[in-house]
């Protein structure tokens, strides 16, 4: 468990970690070196909740969307309240769970993490859907959605480069268990992917669905816990759950999406984010909670080992 000391003063905080989720919350404050008393009045205007703490040198607020608020819009009003509290606060982290979109090129699978990374037409999140209906099934988006803080772009080469040395521990792994003592956050055993044309038999889980009906995909022999995809996150304020859609968008060449979630559009404008999800589902009928608190976990580990890679600036 993370230690508690005397609380920074508010212009100390650098880093804002936003989540939607109590899952996503409460694994967003394990990651946390040293947690901060808080504050002891409200700032007028500002409703967020907040846990206050350390990661490494970076002095970070992790802030969480309402219950029951979710999609683009409480986002917005989470960041803005959170930019307005916290004025030194000038990058923050989208950390959660979304909905995986494999192919057979991209095989992304249950506890993955999906990092919003800048394509040559996107600044790695898309927001589906706001565009305009051409008719004949044709949708063309409109708008542009910021890249990620060039400060979080410039650390990830070198994240990358330790996860794919096998002579590096895994440290996200190691992460990961900052967990441990919680059976509900541990990794479950069954992940299955089902053709598109196979509807969910009904039930909070497959135990009815046919076996035969799953896509067979090769076993993967990872020397780290997890796998890593960089790429373009869709985000939306409707809930994916139809297959279809998902491998249309998966397979656009524009697109490439890579997975699914409903915030983060309401974020990239209005404050420099970089957005972390946990693959928990696959967008189709199948969905269900068996992944969600695993994948926000993987999620948050990851997002704290970047933070510990990243070098804090200079106070002068």
């Amino acid at each position: 468990m993370p230690a508690h000391q005397m609380n920074p003063a508010l212009d100390q905080y650098t880093v804002g970690w936003i989540c939607a989720l109590p899952e996503e919350y409460k694994a967003g404050v394990r990651m946390l070196d040293v947690v901060f008393p808080g504050l002891d009045v409200r700032q007028l205007g500002d409703n967020n909740t907040y846990t206050f703490g350390r990661v490494g040198a970076h002095h970070v607020v992790i802030g969480s969307l309402p219950l029951g608020r979710y999609g683009t819009n409480s986002a917005a009003v989470v960041a803005r309240d959170m930019a307005r509290t916290f004025p030194n606060v000038r990058y923050s982290l989208l950390v959660g769970i979304g909905g995986g979109a494999p192919t057979r090129e991209r095989d992304i699978r249950l506890g993955d993490v999906v990092v919003s990374v800048p394509q040559p037409t996107f600044g790695g999140v898309v927001q589906y859907d706001l565009g305009i209906d051409q008719g004949g099934g044709q949708f063309r988006r409109t708008g542009y959605l910021s890249p990620p803080p060039v400060l979080f772009l410039g650390a990830i080469p070198e994240l990358r480069r330790r996860q794919n040395d096998p002579r590096k521990p895994d440290r996200i792994a190691e992460h990961i268990q900052r967990m441990k003592d919680v059976p509900a956050f541990r990794r479950p055993q069954h992940d299955q992917l089902y053709r598109s044309d196979y509807h969910h038999q009904g039930g909070t889980t497959c135990r009815s669905c046919s076996p035969g009906a799953c896509v067979q995909r090769p076993q993967q022999f990872n020397t780290r816990e997890i796998a890593t995809h960089y790429g373009t996150i869709a985000s939306g304020n409707t809930l994916v759950k139809d297959p279809a859609m998902r491998d249309r968008y998966a397979h656009d060449p524009e697109l490439n999406v890579l997975c699914f979630e409903m915030e983060a559009a309401g974020l990239m404008n209005n404050i420099p984010c970089l957005v972390i999800r946990g693959i928990c589902d696959y967008c189709d009928s199948h969905k269900n909670d068996e992944w969600h608190n695993y994948a926000a976990l993987t999620a948050s580990a990851y997002a704290r080992e970047l933070l510990l890679i990243i070098r804090p600036e200079r106070s002068f």
